[in-house]
């Protein structure tokens, strides 16, 4: 727990903003100061949420959300929910001085589902659930120890939703001619494919509708512990994806260029930020033996029915 108190928040083009303007939040990601202790969280009857937290030079800030709740579904034509955050505490929004201090909290003890890297949550009186997680979302990939500040910050995520979380489903299978682990998977939201329509070069979302899957591995040719092996933007319009534990060349930029080993672990975590304002979701597993290669006819068929469509991934089909 107390990692967990210690939130890195990640810096985008909020950063840039005047901290009194009331601007918008991407996605379920609060954009804030970096170093932070998280203090409270509270929720009033016009459904704002307001944040208390301390800077790392020791001031005080209260950040005001609202204006967001679930997902819309993929449309390139209709904005994602997303919240309108104001970073003075309501003068952005009301342009009153003192707006956190006549702020009453009425949420109450939450109710909802588990959730992962939890900070803090409750349940409002009309049923919907806010919460705050904490996670260290810009690891560096293929098991690399971080080099930068950014690898080991701890963002702070903000979400407001109604009945159930999105869901992760993953399934472990073997690949390539049963020679490599993989992994294959799919994100939806009510039922539905969650996926985006624009992505940078490098594959991160860039219309606030798209997800990155982050895959870690535990105790495997990495090292001991948890290590990030991939982000993976999920596929359009499946909200599939998959991956394989092969041997890689490192990216451009990274420490050292030489070949990095396959990094099958022995146990794997899958995390993604919900679509829209909904929570992070995580999904985690044991690593395959050799006993799992009796399922492997049972894995064909269920990636024959999960993948359909979703060409990329045709050729990580189970061995």
């Amino acid at each position: 727990m107390r990692l967990r108190q210690r939130l890195l928040l990640a810096c985008g083009v909020l950063a840039v903003l005047v901290a009194s303007q009331a601007v918008p939040a991407h996605a379920s990601e609060l954009l804030a100061d970096r170093n932070v202790t998280l203090l409270s969280l509270g929720v009033n009857a016009k459904g704002e949420a307001l944040l208390t937290y301390k800077r790392a030079d020791g001031r005080l800030r209260r950040v005001l959300a609202w204006g967001a709740l679930d997902a819309s579904a993929p449309d390139p034509a209709v904005r994602q929910q997303r919240f309108k955050v104001d970073y003075s505490g309501g003068w952005g929004k009301y342009r009153r001085t003192g707006y956190w201090k006549r702020f009453r909290n009425v949420c109450r003890p939450y109710t909802g589902p588990q959730l992962v890297h939890l900070v803090q949550a409750c349940t409002a009186p009309d049923g919907t659930h806010w919460a705050v997680q904490s996670w260290q979302r810009l690891q560096p990939l293929l098991g690399f120890d971080p080099w930068l500040p950014r690898h080991t910050a701890w963002e702070v995520h903000l979400s407001h939703w109604s009945g159930d979380l999105p869901v992760l489903e993953v399934w472990r299978h073997w690949t390539y001619g049963g020679h490599a682990q993989g992994l294959f998977g799919r994100l939806t939201y009510k039922g539905a494919p969650v996926f985006g329509f624009a992505s940078s070069r490098v594959g991160s979302p860039t219309d606030g509708q798209g997800r990155n899957v982050y895959i870690d591995t535990l105790n495997s040719a990495y090292g001991p512990g948890w290590k990030r092996e991939s982000g993976i933007l999920v596929h359009r319009p499946t909200g599939t994806f998959c991956h394989s534990f092969v041997a890689q060349m490192p990216f451009p930029g990274y420490p050292s260029q030489e070949r990095r080993p396959a990094a099958p672990g022995e146990r794997y975590r899958v995390t993604v930020m919900g679509p829209g304002v909904t929570p992070v979701v995580q999904w985690e597993g044991p690593g395959l033996t050799s006993a799992d290669r009796q399922q492997q006819s049972t894995m064909r068929s269920i990636f024959d029915q999960v993948m359909a469509g979703d060409a990329k991934c045709a050729p990580e089909r189970s061995a």
